[in-house]
């Protein structure tokens, strides 16, 4: 169901930039593109906090990391 947002003039333009930048048919496509990163950044920003707090080393980190045929 499409819906009327209200946004000043200088989001409108920072908005037409985005579209274009991400090359988007929309801006709700481009706002959902930016969402989206943003949330798996900030998912990704805590994954590595238990390692961080334990102080172990990128050896100790990255051994954890491994598959069975170890590749990271």
């Amino acid at each position: 169901m499409p819906t009327t947002i209200q946004v000043n003039e200088q989001t409108l333009e920072l908005l037409k930039k985005l579209k274009r930048e991400l090359q988007t048919s929309s801006y709700e496509e481009a706002i959902t593109k930016i969402a989206v990163k943003h949330m798996a950044q900030e998912s990704m920003a805590g994954s590595l906090k238990k390692y961080i707090k334990k102080r172990l080393t990128k050896n100790q980190i990255l051994e954890g990391l491994r598959d069975k045929h170890d590749r990271f």
